[in-house]
């Protein structure tokens, strides 16, 4: 047998096993280096396969993959600089803590370093923004190797899911001809896997003992009658109905009012205060309503003014932080446990009590007065506040929306209300960039059942426009609700906006993409909305069409700085009546 042959044979055994460990799919990008693994890929491993034309965005479409499914998916790229063009995905994985599979191919050992073409050095080529990198061999086919490919296959998957998620990075050198010297024959017996389609190597998800995390937190809550629970962004197996639940049945047991990012999956319920961005930006109530304990949860929220409360608070304060991924930016945490959320909270909620009845009450009249005040001043005009409202109250249950950083993310932190059954909410917060956020938003589509919604600004709406080829290459149904304000509009918020001098073309950037061009070129449905009922009708339509729908809406920078004011002014003066 031929070693070209082997290299297959191995590849094979190795997909076969991704496969067995429930890898999400795989994401593919064109090139020559690649064919053995491609191959291998698309050979009905068991799991889809996505086309992708460049990296860049190949790598945020897998992101949104893992995203949605919270299992890891795979990435597979030819050599030389398209290895590269995975960095910004690869960094965005690590930094959200999304499982990422990154398999890049490469010229072999003799040919780098003396001028061979489309060769980089490519070993550890992420740096420290993977869990793990592996140089892999695929040269000899023994019944060791054979066994060897697919425990490496488990160990990739499983250390992607491990006690803090993110991606792993295997980089296969390939000797040519790449293609097989004939066809494959059927799996010999040490070629095949464990019976029954079970993994090579098995694992057990383990974290920290959820009830000695309760016991230790049981007399922190029992003296803190007047506490605050923060729940951030929390993805993969962490997030869901449980969590949900288990948030809302410890904030009704101990009385402790909810502020839940709606990245987090848990606005909902009596205890949920929606509106604590707004109410935090009010001084009296920062001020009076200080809690002297606080359990925080997943990451820690955008809101600027929430951040900064928390900071300045004098009270003990707990982050349940399963992966051990830090969250603590403020470094103000007085204790930090390594457990399963939802099983800690229900162990608590089965035996705290209600602290100060009079606490949450007030927190719940607050919001109230705020939920009040934001829709008086919103109105039936179109703003980009109005437009973030709308989608919260709107949307299906079924639905994900994906949100771009910047001012979308605020914006839906800032006003979408409580829900009876929260919508899953996605968005790229862990390097907080604009890099791939379309693409993230097919690959999410791709792997979820119920409609996507995309909310995105122009400016990152322009940095991503190449991967609107998926609407094409794979008519994966989306809705995109470009929110175009001619520029980066969060900067207007920041003091360099008034350095005139620079500010517009070196800060703001305004694109001048002809948004209708741009629909034609790439095949999407256009449809503008200059009002609210016609936003309301446009996404009410486009959430049950298939292909790529395009909901383009104008707004006014300077009048989105001055409401957002006004909304924030208004807030205060309904808490002050």
């Amino acid at each position: 047998m031929t070693a070209t042959n082997d290299s297959h044979l191995l590849l094979r055994a190795f997909c076969d096993e991704l496969a067995r460990c429930g890898v999400s799919g795989a994401v593919t990008s064109p090139g020559s280096r690649s064919t053995p693994l491609v191959a291998a890929l698309t050979a009905d491993r068991g799991f889809p396969v996505y086309s992708q034309i460049d990296e860049r965005s190949a790598g945020f479409f897998a992101l949104g993959l893992a995203k949605a499914t919270g299992r890891p998916a795979v990435l597979a790229c030819t050599s030389g600089t398209a290895a590269a063009n995975y960095l910004p995905a690869v960094i965005e994985a690590y930094e959200s803590r999304v499982p990422l599979i990154v398999c890049t191919s490469d010229r072999p050992p003799e040919l780098r370093a003396i001028g061979a073409g489309q060769t980089i050095d490519q070993v550890k080529l992420y740096g420290d923004n993977v869990l793990a990198f592996t140089e892999v061999g695929v040269e000899v086919l023994t019944a060791e190797t054979a066994r060897w490919i697919r425990s490496l296959a488990c160990r990739a998957a499983w250390t992607t899911l491990g006690r803090r998620r993110g991606p792993v990075h295997l980089n296969f050198p390939f000797r040519e001809p790449l293609l097989p010297a004939a066809p494959l024959p059927e799996p010999t017996a040490f070629e095949i896997g464990r019976d029954d389609r079970r993994p090579w190597t098995a694992r057990a998800q383990a974290f920290g003992d959820p009830l000695l995390a309760a016991e230790m937190l049981a007399p922190i809550i029992a003296t803190a009658p007047k506490g605050v629970v923060v729940a951030g962004r929390v993805e993969g197996a962490l997030n869901g109905p449980r969590f949900a639940a288990a948030v809302a049945s410890f904030c009704a047991a101990s009385g402790w009012p909810l502020l839940a990012d709606p990245l987090s999956g848990a606005r909902s319920g009596e205890q949920s205060v929606a509106h604590y961005d707004s109410l935090l930006r009010a001084e009296p109530l920062a001020l009076s309503a200080r809690p002297t304990a606080v359990l925080r949860i997943g990451d820690m929220p955008a809101s600027k003014a929430l951040r900064g409360w928390l900071a300045d608070l004098d009270a003990v304060q707990v982050l349940i932080d399963p992966e051990m991924a830090w969250q603590d930016p403020a470094t103000m945490a007085d204790l930090v446990l390594d457990a399963q959320p939802a099983a800690v909270l229900e162990l608590l909620a089965e035996s705290c009590a209600v602290g100060d009845a009079a606490w949450a009450t007030g927190w719940q009249q607050a919001d109230a007065f705020a939920h009040e005040a934001i829709d008086e001043v919103l109105g039936e005009q179109l703003s980009e506040p109005a437009v973030a409202r709308q989608l919260g109250a709107q949307l299906p249950a079924d639905a994900n929306l994906v949100v771009a950083s910047s001012m979308p993310i605020r914006d839906v932190e800032s006003f979408f209300a409580n829900r009876d059954e929260p919508i899953r909410v996605l968005s790229n917060r862990g390097a907080n960039g604009i890099d791939g956020t379309i693409a993230t938003a097919y690959g999410v589509a791709a792997a979820s059942d119920g409609p996507t919604v995309l909310m995105i600004g122009d400016v990152a709406f322009a940095h991503d426009v190449g991967s609107l080829l998926t609407a094409r290459r794979l008519a994966v149904p989306l809705t995109i609700v470009l929110i175009d304000n001619q520029g980066g509009g969060i900067f207007d918020f920041l003091e360099v906006s008034e350095h005139e001098q620079f500010y517009e073309q070196h800060v703001l950037t305004p694109t001048g993409l002809k948004i209708d061009a741009v629909a034609e070129a790439f095949g999407l449905h256009l449809l503008e909305a200059s009002t609210l009922d016609e936003f309301a009708a446009a996404l009410d339509y486009s959430v049950g069409s298939d292909g790529t729908q395009l909901i383009h809406l104008r707004t006014d920078r300077a009048e989105n700085v001055a409401l957002h004011k006004q909304l924030w002014k208004s807030v205060a003066v309904a808490l002050a009546r």
